[in-house]
């Protein structure tokens, strides 16, 4: 582990670095400066390859930490720089706020991405080009935008001397792609006292919009997320020629309950953030949704019935094989991995579907396991994210969903935080955003990111 200040000669020592100089009374409209460089900032980021294999194979986040801190450090911040293992870097800095004594703001990114496959893409993905009115690569979406959108805001606030009502901590993590591991995880577990005083967050997938007509725009805010069981699935068989009969094929055994879970589809459950967004969707599209018959309503979702959908029920989709070394031998072992995702407040009925479904012979072991979380979507801090985007478009309504996925507020509801996903884009309403997520093609419309300087800097203002 290693811990560095990017505004000092390496090796010195430094405490954590806060604004100065006198605030300044919060903006009343217009444009915001940092709109100007917010594009420019998201090509710099995906330029830098953050590719996270999950296996410690990939360039690690040291280059896209030590570029942030140098556009912190810019305008008057000290940001420090935490490096988990080789390469394994995040950057943390804060803000002094107007009023010490409120508790503080966390806005969280991460710098990591999946790999892309260049043959795949239209333009290169780590190209970090602007066509068709948008910027396009690895991490346009996940989560480069948002990171870009916080320097932006940020930069702006401090060279114009504005300073946040309450202190803000920042925070750009390396590993979330992987589980968090060598990024939140790590802060959390050894450097706490980061985080002190902090009581809320936000993050990433959130504050998107789901265009429902002429008159009304859902920006999905994200009060939940499933929990993550990676897990591995052995099977033990008996060993033999591949010429001969084998009624103990551990392959057979294999394939056949991977099969099972893979068609089985877990009963519908609806959580407190579901039951929200449903009622807000149900007043929205003016019908009754019956969360039992939903693929009709989902047709009606586009894009987002992706992220929707999933939220529904528990799930456990295989994703790799393994068995065997030679075409002519019957192993005598074969694996699986699966991903599998609980709503919150139902992990144990997940694992003992699990089980049901998979049978007694298969053995399960964890790869990477992570808790479901879960908040009320209320608050003044709710209250800020409807002001700044109704200021901003004027047909916005914020509702809560639960996201499929997870993200990084699992580590930092550790530490009692309540956490949000807040990223404000305005959309196209033709415009696959789910699909983004590790897809190919991967972009983000540059209007959309100005949109999020604008209401982010508003948001700050009111929260």
């Amino acid at each position: 582990m290693s811990e560095t200040n990017p505004s000092r000669s390496q090796g010195q020592e430094q405490t954590q670095g806060r604004t100065h100089g006198q605030g300044q009374a919060p903006r009343q409209g217009g444009p915001v400066a940092g709109e100007e460089e917010v594009a420019d900032l998201c090509r710099d980021l995906i330029r830098i390859d953050t590719s996270n294999y999950g296996d410690g194979s990939g360039p690690g986040e040291r280059a896209a930490a030590e570029y942030v801190a140098e556009k912190l450090a810019e305008f008057g911040l000290e940001p420090k720089i935490f490096e988990s293992a080789k390469g394994r870097a995040s950057t943390v800095a804060r803000i002094a706020g107007e009023d010490p004594s409120r508790p503080a703001l966390l806005i969280h990114g991460h710098t990591d991405v999946v790999p892309a496959n260049a043959d795949d893409w239209t333009l290169p993905p780590f190209a970090g080009e602007i066509a068709d009115g948008c910027v396009w690569g690895r991490g346009a979406v996940d989560m480069k935008d948002m990171d870009a959108m916080t320097l932006a805001v940020v930069r702006d606030r401090l060279r114009t001397g504005r300073k946040p009502p309450r202190d803000i901590v920042l925070a750009f993590l390396a590993d979330e792609e992987a589980g968090g591991v060598f990024g939140a995880h790590h802060l959390v577990d050894k450097h706490p006292d980061l985080f002190e005083g902090v009581s809320e967050a936000i993050g990433e997938v959130g504050g998107f919009s789901f265009t429902v007509n002429e008159n009304l725009r859902l920006y999905l805010v994200e009060t939940a997320e499933k929990g993550m069981h990676w897990m591995r699935l052995t099977v033990d068989g008996t060993a033999g020629h591949g010429s001969m009969t084998n009624k103990d094929n551990a392959i057979t055994e294999l394939c056949e309950a991977v099969a099972r879970l893979g068609r089985h589809q877990f009963p519908v459950r609806v959580t407190k953030s579901v039951r929200h967004f449903l009622d807000e969707l149900s007043d929205a599209l003016g019908m009754e949704l019956d969360p039992e018959d939903m693929d009709s309503v989902l047709e009606r979702l586009g894009g987002i019935a992706k992220l929707i959908g999933a939220t529904l029920r528990n799930t456990a989709q295989p994703t790799m094989l393994g068995a065997g070394y030679k075409v002519n031998v019957i192993p005598g072992q074969a694996t699986a991995h699966v991903d599998g995702r609980y709503l919150p407040g139902l992990e144990d009925e997940f694992h003992a579907e699990l089980d049901r479904v998979l049978g007694p012979r298969i053995r399960r072991e964890t790869v990477h396991a992570d808790k479901a979380v879960e908040t009320d979507f209320d608050g003044a801090l709710v209250a800020a994210m409807q002001s700044a985007l109704r200021a901003e478009d004027p047909i916005a309504r914020a509702v809560p969903y639960c996201l499929s996925g997870g993200t990084d507020a699992k580590s930092f509801s550790e530490l009692g935080i309540r956490c949000f996903g807040f990223a404000p884009l305005q959309l196209p309403p033709d415009l696959d955003f789910a699909g983004m997520f590790h897809g190919v093609d991967e972009r983000v419309p540059v209007d959309g990111l100005k949109f999020g300087v604008r209401v982010l800097d508003r948001f700050i203002d009111a929260c």
